[in-house]
Order: C-alpha cells, then structure tokens, then sequence
C-alpha cells in the first residue's frame, strides 16, 4: 500500500509539472518562440534538479509549489472583449427584445471568394419568437469520425434559418490549438449568421471542404423557443462579461448539451457528448433525430455538401440543402 500511494504521489507530481509546463508555454503569450519555450522548461528543470538533490518527500513539495504558483497566475489571467480579433470573429452578436419580437444584431453573411478572401458583411434580423418551429444539428467533419464542429440552427415559420455556432474567438495573431484550448487562449464566441455563410464557408470555400451534415430534430415549437431564448441570452451576458474557450468543458458541443437544460427532458451526460463526431448518433439514439431508419441511412441523406454546391451563393440556400429532407414527425 506504501509503494502504491508513493507511486501514485509521483505521478501526481509528474503531471502537475507536466500542466505547469504547457499553461507557462501556451498561456505566458512571450515572444519570441524560443522565450516561451524556456518559460515552459523552467517547473521541468526545477522539478528534475530537486528530485536528484532531494529527498521523495521534499521533491514532491518542490512540485505542489511550483504547480500551486503557476495555477495561482492561470487562474488570475482574465477573459477580454478588447482584442485583435480576426475578422470573422470581430462583431459579437447580441439581441434586443420588444415583447415577443426580438431583434438580432450583427447576423454575420460574409460574402466568401476563397476561406480567407471574403467582403465581411453584418444585418440585424426582426423574428417573433412565436414563429420558431424547428431545430436543426449540423455536424461538419474535417479530421475523422470523432471529431466534429457543431451548431444548431433554428427554423421560422417563414422558412428562414438562423444558425448559431459557439467558437474560438481568435486573435489575428492566433491559430486554433486542441491543446491551446485547454489553457485560456480563447474567449468564447457565439456566431449568429446565416446557413449559406456558416455551412457553405466549411462546403464551398474550405479547402478541403469538410463533410456537412445536417440533422432535422424532433424539438416542438417551444422547446425550439426555450433553446434559442438561452442562447440569446448568453449571446447578451457575453457582450459585457467575456469568458474563455475550454477544449474540453466549455466548447461547441458541451456548451450546446448545456442549453438542453431549458428543457423538460434534457441530454443526458455522456462520453459521445466529449467526442463530438458521435453527438448526432448520441441525438438519435435517445430519441432526439428520425429513428424510423437506421443512423447509416439517416446520415447519408442528412449529408449536404452537393446541395450545398449547387446552391451556392442563392437567397435560398437553406430550403435547396434541405430538399428531400422534412423534419421527422413528433
């Protein structure tokens, strides 16, 4: 038992200077490359001259200060509104209520040439919050099955879509990070734009284009009501109280399992909610997506990226990548 609670006590230390390491390296912001670098390697050094100078005892105390110290300076470092920002991630949205009537500003519709050739291009968008009536998922693919990029989109009574997609806010100077994201690189963005913005960016103009599919949901009218008024709400919270990106806790599917909450029957919590590609299998399985035929089947119809091609730039994007594809009944 002694050996077994100072082998765990190791490991233990090894990790806590292991995460020292990569929040000084990923979180410090020091340039150039080579000082972070150095940065990072410091708790290592440290860690390693104590354990060969040391007793077990005293080393494991030098790794609980330096991990208690670099945790302490992480935890102080703040989210921010006023950054760089790239472009596409420059404008927060929020939302303005009048009764039922609600007004959402900033509705990006970029006008793409390639990824990063485009004429930014906001609106602001008048809906009635007794018009919603569906919710879509969509799911876009571009390193395998496991991982996904998810958003939801809301459907009026008129056949607009609203599609809003929790991101990374990044900087100009910044590129997206799987690890970086676990050490407040990012604030958090919720993007409201169009279909033929945020679906076509990631079909027509990415390259490679990734895989798209879109999911048709079983949500009633006001379930579809209570989610888009949460994110509504957060979009507003977020305008005066930023907060950080979290690859694991607080990203664009755990943040969307989160908003199920406004519901009488929310997501329950599951390992497939972590590994993003199989959100939409975990949706059909509890019930959520039509399970009248088999997920294979359901995802290949759900796959848009042909339709969304075809339609390229039109003002009804949205019903052609639809076609074929009613939401399954309740």
């Amino acid at each position: 038992m002694r050996r077994l609670i100072k082998g765990l006590l190791w490991i233990a230390g090894a990790l806590a200077i292991g995460w020292s390491a990569l929040a000084l390296y990923y979180a410090s912001g020091m340039t150039p490359e080579w000082a972070r670098f150095a940065l990072a390697l410091a708790p290592v050094v440290i860690a390693v001259i104590a354990a060969w100078r040391l007793r077990g005892i005293a080393t494991l105390l030098v790794c609980a200060v330096i991990f208690g110290g670099v945790l302490g300076w992480w935890l102080s470092i703040s989210p921010s509104n006023d950054r760089d920002w790239q472009p596409d991630v420059a404008r927060l949205a929020y939302a303005t209520f009048d009764g039922d009537k609600v007004t959402i500003h900033d509705v990006r519709d970029f006008d793409y040439r390639t990824e990063t050739d485009y004429t930014p291009h906001y609106y602001d968008k008048t809906v009635d919050l007794n018009d919603i009536r569906t919710i879509d998922i969509v799911s876009s693919y571009w390193a395998g099955e496991l991982i996904a990029h998810l958003f939801l989109s809301f459907g009026f009574a008129d056949g607009e879509q609203i599609a809003i997609s929790i991101e990374t806010r990044k900087e100009k100077s910044e590129a997206y990070s799987t690890l970086a994201g676990f050490f407040r690189q990012y604030e958090i963005i919720y993007v409201a734009a169009s279909e033929r913005d945020l679906i076509g960016l990631r079909t027509n103009y990415r390259q490679p284009p990734e895989d798209v599919y879109v999911y048709r949901t079983r949500a009633t009218p006001a379930g579809a009501r209570r989610m888009f008024e949460g994110y509504l709400r957060v979009m507003n919270y977020l305008v005066d109280h930023p907060e950080f990106y979290n690859t694991l806790t607080t990203n664009c599917t755990t943040v969307i399992a989160m908003h199920t909450q406004a519901n009488p029957s929310p997501m329950p919590r599951s390992w497939k909610i972590l590994a993003s590609g199989l959100f939409a299998e975990y949706a059909y399985e509890l019930g959520y997506l039509d399970d009248s035929i088999p997920f294979r089947q359901l995802k290949q119809r759900a796959h848009v990226n042909e339709r969304a091609r075809a339609a390229g730039k039109a003002d009804d994007f949205s019903a052609q990548i639809r076609a074929g594809m009613p939401p399954p009944k309740r």
